[in-house]
């Protein structure tokens, strides 16, 4: 097939309208652009929008999760349960503390770390529980529950893919003791960088407050507010982390167009799925009758037996015709931090190491035009065709 696009179609575009763009003019205009009244807003809404007690704007998904884990006592010598099929941030986060993740393999179908699997890694070191929902399908968090309930455990979920998602009718974000989301730029709402740790747990929001602004129990906004001066004190040893009016000023309006992109990337994924569906060189991954997905990207895991080619040459070949494409995750276990300090992981999750060799993610945001999704299907249909086994 010939290449007529002159020019590369991007793997992820963010989408900013007037609203975005006139609320932080605004913020600029106000004589307040860090940590204010619009973080606040921002903070409320989500709240809402999420159904939980509390909401804390972090700077990004990373803060949130280190804010989780220190706010939930996550220390030296504790281990977190987690999945090797993820971006590093929280296992990071875990060994920043002083703590060792433990990896559980994933299943094939969503790549979910495996609820069956999670009770046989629990020891009496085990303080927590950290799902993340990968690719915005929930994992299984009845499961999850009933193993932590079981042995004492907090759960503690990665829900970068994950605002719009829900599980059995409930909102993710709502479930566990803490959650963590992400308003980084190739997220499926933005404020450039930025995060959001919800709870139910009023004690953890306040620490989580206290600790993204060094520890101290007043922020400046509260101390040079309406509500009359107050020296701050500090309380414990935090950390410099809080999300600022200008990040918060582009949430406010991304959270109002969030169902809308959410829509939108459930049509494209649909077009996605009918063009592979019987394409046997390669497999999409599934989506649970109980759950709501959040459709953050479009994974698909080439079959190498049937294909000539490996997965990088697969994506080489995408990139000459012109379409952008990632990969979502190579397993940690397979990456030289993690195969040095934590060696003893190596080949415990086969299935996490099989799928990071096969695995591939095509373009998927909401401004992608039907021509954009029909070329990125038509250059994927002709690489396949060109390398079968």
């Amino acid at each position: 097939m010939t290449v007529t696009r002159p020019e590369m179609l991007k793997f992820h575009q963010y989408s900013f309208g007037d609203e975005e763009i006139n609320e932080v003019v605004d913020t600029l205009r106000s004589g307040w652009i860090t940590l204010g009244p619009k973080t606040q807003k921002f903070e409320d809404d989500f709240r809402r929008y999420i159904g939980c007690s509390h909401a804390v704007g972090v700077y990004s998904c990373t803060s949130a999760l280190t804010l989780a884990l220190a706010g939930l006592g996550i220390g030296p010598g504790d281990e977190v349960i987690t999945t090797p099929i993820t971006f590093p941030a929280a296992v990071n986060e875990i060994i920043h503390l002083g703590g060792k993740p433990v990896f559980v393999d994933v299943v094939p179908g969503t790549l979910n770390m495996d609820a069956g699997k999670i009770e046989e890694k629990v020891t009496e070191k085990t303080k927590a529980i950290l799902p993340v929902h990968f690719a915005g399908h929930p994992c299984d968090m009845d499961e999850i529950q009933a193993i932590a309930q079981k042995h004492g455990l907090v759960i503690i979920e990665d829900a970068a893919h994950a605002i719009e998602a829900e599980y059995k009718g409930r909102k993710i974000g709502a479930i566990g003791d803490a959650t963590c989301f992400s308003f980084y730029a190739t997220k499926n709402i933005t404020t450039g960088e930025g995060g959001m740790l919800t709870t139910n747990n009023e004690k953890l929001a306040d620490e989580a407050r206290a600790l993204r602004l060094h520890g101290i129990t007043r922020d400046a906004w509260k101390r040079y507010g309406t509500e009359g001066f107050k020296y701050w004190e500090q309380v414990s040893l935090g950390y410099k982390c809080n999300m600022f009016d200008i990040q918060a000023a582009l949430g406010i309006h991304q959270l109002r167009k969030v169902d809308l992109f959410w829509e939108r990337r459930k049509a494209i994924c649909a077009k996605y799925d009918a063009a592979f569906k019987n394409v046997h060189e390669v497999r999409s991954l599934e989506v649970s009758k109980d759950v709501k997905s959040a459709y953050h990207i479009y994974v698909l895991a080439l079959e190498p037996d049937r294909l000539s080619i490996s997965r990088n040459d697969f994506i080489n070949e995408m990139m000459k015709r012109k379409v952008g494409l990632a990969i979502h995750f190579r397993s940690l276990t397979l990456q030289s931090y993690y195969r040095e300090h934590f060696s003893e992981s190596v080949g415990t999750v086969p299935i996490a190491e099989s799928f990071s060799e096969r695995i591939l993610t095509l373009p998927l945001y909401p401004t992608m035009e039907d021509s954009d999704v029909q070329y990125v299907i038509d250059m994927a249909m002709d690489t396949v065709e060109k390398n079968r086994a």
